[in-house]
């Protein structure tokens, strides 16, 4: 196991449910004498199913899927909190669970007694937790607050301050619940940054997430688990793809939207228009990106974004209004939204795709997702293996 942090083998995990039915409002009320006379009932919940996966030093690995799918028991099983009823999983370096930040808080006390009375619980002096609260302070931004009981914080404070500690504790591997789904955007990109650090560092990240903007752009590999199994392993983009198109399938099963093979969407906020100015690139600074889409449902925000990808289908870079800061809400039946992006042309000489998409607020609806909505053809006049092709200056001088 040199290079691989985690490894997960066969992993089976049940729950024994007690199971009542009560036929009528007298056997309500004599519950508690049945279940004296009556041995009791349980119905047996298979939470997952012949799990088998390996997480190599230094991966930034994702596990996504529906609520109810697992994943969380699977985080569990990783931290040592629950044992699999079958199978085995070993576990290389020293691990912390952010699973749930803040559980030993004290709403009575200030942040401040908080950070002293967690920083004991995890193993810290009082010296060294002297020598890194401001550390900690700055790193949650609570400096105004730390002498306020913590029942006048906001969710996303607490997170914020319970991360900030117990990001303090040395740690070979991190497990990731959506911990900080509350906090602000700002606050989750000083959080990436941090575990990018880790990466470089050789650390392991082991992310829960229903952002797939997120396991995209940060995770390595990752896994899809569906109905207590893993239906989808590989890249980042494989697999949040493959957890996007899941939701429509499931509308389509109802009878509420036709999918095709290369755009899906419930068509509530749908694209009318794409295109890509000039048509032709060369060693010019910039292109523009153009797209026309209609209203037809109401939604309360939406998302607009877009990726490029090489001939090689590994998208290069991308982005959307929301990372932009530029939100678009209240959006009525029959409104049109057009937007032009402007992009510095780094592309080298080559062919490639335009994919486009239009979500809600936190990526779990589709609106319309088009792959391939257009193409980019790029010729340059100084070629370079590289797929990338910024505009780089440089000033050589001799000296004798």
């Amino acid at each position: 196991m040199d290079e691989v942090a985690i490894k997960v083998e066969g992993v089976y995990k049940d729950f024994r449910l007690p199971h009542e039915q009560a036929g009528s409002i007298k056997n309500v009320f004599t519950h508690a004498l049945r279940s004296i006379r009556k041995k009791r009932v349980y119905d047996t919940q298979h939470a997952l199913i012949d799990i088998s996966f390996e997480i190599k030093k230094g991966e930034f690995f994702g596990i996504v899927g529906r609520n109810g799918s697992g994943k969380s028991t699977l985080l569990k099983i990783l931290a040592g909190i629950y044992q699999p009823n079958k199978g085995n999983v070993s576990v290389d370096g020293r691990l912390v669970p952010f699973i749930e930040l803040g559980v030993g808080f004290n709403a009575e006390l200030t942040g401040r007694e908080n950070v002293y009375l967690n920083g004991a619980l995890i193993g810290f002096s009082k010296d060294e937790i002297d020598a890194m609260y401001q550390e900690i302070v700055d790193f949650a931004e609570l400096e105004k607050f730390m002498d306020q009981k913590l029942k006048n914080y906001s969710s996303g404070m607490q997170v914020r301050l319970a991360f900030s500690l117990a990001i303090r504790a040395e740690t070979d591997i991190l497990l990731i619940d959506e911990v900080l789904a509350v906090g602000d955007a700002d606050f989750q990109k000083k959080c990436f940054t941090y575990f990018k650090n880790l990466k470089q560092r050789n650390k392991t990240v082991v992310f829960v997430s229903h952002d797939m903007h997120a396991v995209e752009e940060y995770c390595d590999r990752a896994i899809l688990i569906e109905k207590n199994k893993i239906v989808v392993r590989g890249s980042s983009r494989e697999v949040a793809t493959a957890y996007t198109r899941m939701f429509l399938e499931q509308n389509n099963s109802n009878g509420q939207l036709k999918t095709k093979e290369k755009r899906w969407g419930n068509n509530a906020v749908k694209y009318e228009h794409i295109s890509v100015m000039p048509e032709k690139l060369d060693d010019s600074g910039h292109f523009k990106v153009l797209t026309v889409a209609k209203v037809n449902h109401d939604v309360e925000e939406a998302v607009f974004g877009f990726s490029v990808r090489g001939t090689d289908d590994k998208r290069l870079f991308g982005t959307n209004n929301k990372l932009r800061q530029k939100r678009q809400t209240n959006l009525k039946k029959g409104d049109q939204i057009n937007i032009e992006w402007r992009v510095p042309n780094i592309l080298n000489t080559g062919n490639y795709v335009l994919d486009v998409a239009i979500q809600n607020e936190d990526y779990t609806e589709v609106y319309d997702w088009w792959e391939g909505a257009s193409k980019l053809l790029v010729e340059r006049s100084e070629e370079n293996s590289y797929p990338v092709h910024p505009t780089i200056e440089v000033n050589i001088k001799k000296e004798s």
